[in-house]
């Protein structure tokens, strides 16, 4: 395996504008003058520090995502760092999870005390429920399965393996808002369930955010508190803990895309189902294998290509914004090089980073578009 960079010409890098792009905020929140008019409302009440804006997008991501709490954070980050805390993870302690991943499931992990191991990923990029067993020592104290591009993990498998060892899970499902998995929402899955709320998120607001999605009383309240410096009231500190306050301004905007967010999801569905037909013939590409009883919601929509790095330059080259998510995986990172581990250790992981390609699916990119990118692609392969 080669490691490469994500290629970006230079126009690119200085403008950022692509006809067909990733980034399509400027189009979803055209609307945003009905922000501002609650925005203002906050405003006059002062109602800027866990305000009313955000017990209701709690109460209401909590009844969309089939669980008795949701409790809203600073990020997606902070909601995995939470959520690992409230479990009582601490030096020594090892959380399993995939070398396919974002920076932040591993930070996470790292800057709540624990440590991370790693399990590698199946062709479908999410974690292997085989090599998870694998990796359970007397140390081991939770699973953190990522939810990859939308898709829920195996979680029968992960689940069972859980009980048997007595071990909780944290999902890490900030690609995942409304996918289910045989018939349960991404919150109903693991112990806890954690979202981001980031801008390029299917639900996005206008700067960072998170919300933890649980079943469990006790762990519901002993968020409440970590998020808030431990406060049960304004003059009693139960515990010493953080400021990862879902901002109330934040929370108005959640509110809105909450919407909206199931034309969202069927339109990113729609789009994916539309450029798998299309690229299906394409001997290069390879489509992971979609599972009938398994709702994905493409936060990303990938698949993996013969020559990635060479499509991905001729389709930027040709203003489609091809992105690689991610060139390096986590375990040959320099932040993950107290691990030990070295290339070849995660041979499927790898093999994604390698050859994985990103192609835009939101709900603003017309038929026309992806008509476009898939007869690029052609071409690029002859």
């Amino acid at each position: 395996m080669t490691i490469t960079q994500n290629f970006l010409p230079e126009q690119y890098r200085q403008t950022g504008a692509l006809e067909i792009n990733h980034n399509y905020l400027h189009d979803q929140f055209a609307d945003h003058e009905e922000i501002w008019t609650k925005i203002r409302e906050v405003v006059r009440r002062g109602d800027f520090t866990l305000g009313s804006e955000v017990d209701l997008v709690e109460e209401e991501f909590a009844k969309i995502s089939g669980v008795k709490h949701a409790i809203g954070v600073g990020s997606g980050t902070d909601a995995l760092f939470l959520s690992l805390k409230a479990l009582g993870i601490d030096k020594g302690d090892e959380v399993i999870t995939t070398p396919y991943t974002f920076y932040a499931t591993i930070g996470a992990i790292v800057t709540a005390g624990g440590t991370p191991v790693f399990a590698d990923a199946r062709d479908d990029y999410n974690v292997d429920p085989a090599e998870i067993e694998k990796k359970i020592t007397s140390r081991t104290k939770a699973i953190m399965p990522v939810h990859w591009s939308g898709k829920p993990c195996d979680m029968d498998a992960i689940e069972a393996i859980a009980k048997k060892h007595g071990l909780a899970i944290v999902g890490d499902a900030c690609h995942a808002i409304k996918a289910t998995y045989k018939g349960r929402q991404a919150g109903e899955l693991g112990t806890i369930a954690c979202f981001s709320f980031h801008p390029l998120k299917n639900l996005n607001v206008w700067g960072d955010g998170g919300i933890i999605a649980t079943n469990s009383d006790e762990l519901a309240d002993k968020l409440r508190l970590l998020r808030n410096h431990g406060l049960a009231g304004r003059d009693e500190c139960r515990i010493f803990a953080y400021n990862s306050r879902l901002d109330t301004i934040q929370a108005v905007v959640a509110r809105h895309m909450l919407g909206k967010i199931d034309h969202i999801t069927a339109s990113r569905i729609a789009n994916s189902n539309y450029f798998d037909e299309g690229l299906r013939g394409i001997r290069q590409i390879t489509i992971p294998v979609r599972e009938s009883d398994v709702k994905q919601v493409y936060h990303l929509y990938m698949v993996r290509c013969e020559q990635r790095d060479a499509l991905q330059k001729y389709l930027v080259e040709n203003d489609v914004d091809a992105k690689v998510h991610y060139p390096v995986p986590m375990h040959l990172q320099p932040a993950a090089a107290f691990l030990g581990h070295k290339m070849g250790d995660f041979p499927v992981t790898e093999a994604i980073a390698a050859s994985a390609l990103s192609l835009p699916v939101h709900e603003f990119i017309t038929r026309d578009q992806q008509d476009r990118v898939i007869q690029l692609i052609k071409a690029f392969y002859g």
